[in-house]
C-alpha cells in the first residue's frame, strides 16, 4: 500500500505548510459539500487532504465493486472490483472543487501504470468520482493542465459517482497515521467507532499533520496547538509529542 510522500511531487505545492493549516476548524454543515477521489491506497491520500484548508472531514471508504459492504480483506484479494478512495467534506467558502482536484494531481503519481493492472491490485486505482456536471468540468479541466506538466500519459480515470457503491472502511483504516502512531491522541479527543474518527475534524488535520515524515511535522503541530481550540488534555499530550520530535531533530 503506498504511504503518503514525505513532499509533494511539485515543489511549488505543499499541503501542510504554515500558510495553509486553518486557524479555525468550521462545523456548519451549511457549506460543506463533498468530493471523492482514488490515488492508490486511501491511507496517504486521506492524509494528504487532511492538510488541505478548508477540508474538514475524511473517511476512508470503497467505491464501486459487486458487494455490498466489504472487507479490506475482500477488496484486497481483487475479486470484488472496488477501488480504495477517500471521501472529502469541505468548506466551500475555504477551498473549491477545483483546487482540491489540483490537490488531488500532486498527492500521487498519476501516470503510475500499475493503476491500469488487473488482479490482486485492481483495488489501488487513481480517479476522480464526480457528482455532478460541474465536478466532471473542474476534474477533466485540471487532467489536461496537469497532462502538460509531465512527459507520461496521465491514467486516472473520470468516472461517476454514486452514494449507493460507496462503503466505508473498517475502523483501523480511517486516521492510519493518527491511529498507528499515536493512539494516545486518539484516546484524549475519546476517539473509539468509526463514526467518532470520520466525523472529528480535529483528527482529520492532526492525521494530516503527523503522516507527513519531514521536518515541517513539528511546525505545523506547533502551529496547530497555537491556533486551534483544543481539550485541555489533547493539547497537552501534543505539545509532549512537539518535544519528543524536537528532541530527535
Amino acid at each position: 500500500m503506498y504511504e503518503l510522500l514525505s513532499q509533494p511531487k511539485n515543489k511549488n505545492s505543499d499541503f501542510c505548510s504554515s500558510d495553509t493549516l486553518p486557524t479555525e476548524i468550521t462545523q456548519s454543515d451549511d457549506f460543506l459539500e463533498e468530493a471523492v477521489f482514488a490515488g492508490g491506497g486511501f491511507w496517504g491520500l486521506e492524509a494528504a487532504f487532511g492538510c488541505v484548508d478548508g477540508v474538514v472531514k475524511t473517511a476512508a471508504g470503497y467505491c464501486g465493486g459487486t458487494l455490498k459492504k466489504p472487507t479490506y480483506r475482500e477488496v484486497s484479494e481483487g475479486w470484488t472490483g472496488h477501488t480504495e478512495v477517500v471521501k472529502v467534506n469541505y468548506d466551500k467558502r475555504k477551498v473549491s472543487y477545483k483546487l482540491l482536484c489540483k490537490s488531488f494531481w500532486e498527492s500521487h503519481d498519476p501516470t503510475n501504470k500499475e493503476y491500469l493492472g488487473f488482479g490482486v491490485d485492481t483495488h489501488y486505482r487513481s480517479a476522480i468520482f464526480y457528482a455532478n456536471e460541474e465536478q466532471k468540468k473542474h476534474a477533466l479541466q485540471t487532467k489536461i493542465e496537469h497532462q502538460m506538466k509531465l512527459n507520461r500519459r496521465i491514467v486516472t480515470k473520470i468516472l461517476p459517482y454514486s452514494t449507493d457503491f460507496f462503503f466505508l472502511a473498517e475502523n483501523q483504516h480511517q486516521k492510519y497515521y493518527l491511529q498507528k502512531d499515536y493512539i494516545w491522541v486518539c484516546e484524549s479527543l475519546n476517539l473509539r467507532s468509526t463514526q467518532q474518527f470520520i466525523d472529528s475534524s480535529v483528527a482529520c488535520k492532526l492525521n494530516g499533520i503527523l503522516g507527513r515524515n519531514d521536518k515541517m511535522v513539528v511546525e505545523n503541530l506547533k502551529r496547530f496547538v497555537d491556533v486551534c481550540s483544543l481539550p485541555g488534555h489533547t493539547k497537552k499530550v501534543l505539545e509532549e509529542i512537539v518535544e519528543d520530535l524536537e528532541g530527535k531533530s
